[in-house]
This record gives C-alpha cells, sequence and structure tokens, in this order.
C-alpha cells in the first residue's frame, strides 16, 4: 500500500500580507531558525508556540534588539512581559515595532524627492497558557497588528493556539504542534490613495477626487510540527538521581506547512554546560534554496546562537540571561543579527 502528499500551494505563494508576523524577534530561538516549537518556553514562546508560555516562572520581562538585513536600516524592536496566574496559568504580552528608517518622499513631479516618510509596523500580542497536567501545555493567543506610513495604513488581527507535550525519565522528550497568523483580511486605505483629477467633458471643466483603496489580503498562516530530545551526557556519573547533569545536548527536528510560502524542513541541535553556557546551530532548508534562479527565500539556511545566563543572589535567586544569534542571508544584504536580555524570577 503506498500514498501520495503533496504539502504548500505555489498558485498562493507570496500573496500574503503583514510578513512580519513571520519575525521571530528573540536570539535565542532564532539560533535555532525558530525549530524549537517543540521545547520552546517563557515569554518567547508567543512568537513560536504559545503553548510554552504555561512552562515554570512566576515572573519574565525580555527586551530584544535586530538588526534585519545588516546595512538597510532595518531594525526590529520587542519587549515582553509574562506572569503567572495561580497555579498553572500564565498571561503574557508582546511587544514588537520594526523601523524602516527614512525613506525619501517623492511624486511625478519631484523625483529627486521632498523630504522623508518613516514606515512602521506595530504588533500587540495578548496571550494565555496553562499547564493541564505534568505532560501537557496549551494556551492561545490574539495579535493586533499595525501597518502604516504617514498617509496609508492597515490594521488585522491574527490568532495563535498551541500544544506542547513532554514525557521521559527526565522529561526530556518534546513534542510540540501550533497554528499561527489564522486572522482577519487586511486592506491598505487613506489619503494616500487619493487622485486628483479633471472632468474634461464637462463645461466649465472642474477637478474631481477619486480614492481607490489597495486589495485585501490574507495573513501568513502556518502549521509548524516539532519534536525534540534532550541528551544528558554525564548522567551515568551522578551521585543521585537527584542530581542535576552538567552537560545537554538537545536534537531537534521540525516542519513548517506554510499556506503562503514554501514549506520548511530542519533540524539543529543545542549544547548546554551547567544551564548556564548555551551554544546551537541548526539548518532549515526549503525547496530551490541556495540557487539564486529558484530560491524564494533570502536566508542560506544556517543559524548559530549562544547564551550566558547566570542566577542573582544564590542558587534560588532570579535567572538574568543574555542571548545572541545570527542567520547569513544573500548578498547585498549582510545577515540577521538578534540580542535579548531575559530578566526571570
Amino acid at each position: 500500500m503506498s500514498f501520495s502528499a503533496f504539502a504548500g500551494n505555489k498558485d498562493r505563494t507570496g500573496q500574503s500580507g503583514a510578513p512580519e508576523l513571520l519575525i521571530d524577534p528573540w536570539a535565542r530561538s532564532t539560533g535555532m531558525f525558530g525549530l524549537n516549537v517543540s521545547s520552546v518556553g517563557g515569554m518567547e514562546a508567543m512568537k513560536e508556540n504559545i503553548a510554552g508560555l504555561a512552562q515554570d516562572s512566576t515572573t519574565e520581562i525580555g527586551l530584544s534588539h535586530g538588526i534585519y538585513l545588516s546595512g538597510t536600516n532595518i531594525s526590529i524592536n520587542n519587549l515582553a512581559v509574562a506572569q503567572k496566574l495561580g497555579e498553572s496559568g500564565v498571561i503574557g504580552l508582546n511587544i514588537m515595532s520594526m523601523s524602516f528608517g527614512d525613506i525619501p518622499t517623492t511624486n511625478y513631479f519631484q523625483p529627486e524627492g521632498y523630504g522623508t516618510y518613516h514606515p512602521q509596523f506595530l504588533n500587540v500580542q495578548l496571550g494565555f497558557a496553562k499547564q493541564f497536567s505534568t505532560h501537557i501545555n496549551a494556551g492561545a493567543s490574539a495579535t493586533y497588528v499595525s501597518e502604516q506610513i504617514s498617509n496609508i495604513s492597515a490594521l488585522g488581527l491574527a490568532f495563535d493556539a498551541g500544544v506542547q507535550y513532554v514525557t521521559g525519565k527526565r522529561d526530556n522528550f518534546h513534542f510540540g504542534i501550533t497554528l499561527r497568523n489564522l486572522g482577519t483580511n487586511m486592506r491598505f486605505s487613506g489619503s494616500g490613495f487619493s487622485v486628483d483629477a479633471t472632468q474634461p467633458e464637462s463645461s466649465p471643466t472642474f477637478a474631481v477626487t477619486g480614492t481607490y483603496p489597495s486589495d485585501k489580503f490574507e495573513m501568513p498562516t502556518y502549521l509548524n510540527i516539532g519534536l525534540s530530545y534532550d541528551f544528558f551526557l554525564d548522567e551515568n556519573h551522578l551521585s543521585s538521581k537527584d542530581a542535576m547533569p552538567m552537560h545537554r545536548l538537545s536534537v531537534l527536528g521540525d516542519f513548517t506547512s506554510n499556506s503562503f510560502n514554501n514549506d520548511y524542513l530542519g533540524v539543529g541541535a543545542e549544547y548546554a554546560f551547567k544551564n548556564m553556557f548555551m551554544l546551537r546551530a541548526a539548518y532549515r532548508y526549503e525547496n530551490g534554496i541556495g540557487n539564486p534562479t529558484t530560491s524564494t527565500t533570502m536566508f542560506m539556511g544556517l543559524a548559530i546562537g549562544a547564551t550566558v545566563q547566570t542566577r542573582v543572589g544564590g542558587d534560588k535567586g532570579s535567572m538574568l540571561a543574555l542571548d545572541y544569534s545570527f542567520r547569513p542571508t544573500e548578498r547585498p544584504a549582510n545577515g540577521v543579527h538578534m540580542i535579548s536580555l531575559r530578566y526571570t524570577r
């Protein structure tokens, strides 16, 4: 018995809007190219798998900054807060803003420019996740999407939902699935679409103003499924079964089914020493990647990252972490840099 399966829809490639919803601003996740949907936890899970927001933390605050396509003046700023509610629920708020620098304003009569305008993308996400048992987390969120320049804007609302499952001797097997960016259509409108013209058939001739708004576009919806497994390399040499291993190696695999882009398939690994120093790398493949004539992505498929974190105030104190990631891109861009600072109590 045999079956055939086809994923993705080439006829819809490139037809969605709000591409910033596909951008993860957190360096720890982007160091693995966002393939950690099964194990991501805390506030950064809001940009990968909302279910991970329920992983154990009382209060979490984070800031991140991204240099997107180095040399283009595109930057990303992100702020997030997560707070535990009761025994098993966590609520989170994430605010992400993209800036594109100052762009010259031109028209038919002034092609050299007569000033500048400043595009702005803003996403505000509110989410809730709950730990239903020691093995299962689930959550959902809503994201307000705003895209605007001085005289044109578009607004929308997108929804996410996700589940994580964990099992194993030391909770070292992880499974995650999430559906993201399922939402309303968006349409650009505003005075920028107004056109002044004359009515030549009238006598006397008079001026008229017409408005021609853009067509509607959909959100970049996708389904993400991931697996990961933690190997504790020194587990057999521990003094007791309650002692924590010093060396952890996590391997993961991930599949993303995109509604408006090529599908992704990726693998990655992360090494951690004493849960204080972490190195990670991943590779994400999609059809045509690496070939300038067929590729539909700017990324080369590689991602690397590192984390340094420590407890402030003793073994039971708060955790302070610094993350960094880099993803190389095709020229003329010079890659994507992300840096994050996280505080967990």
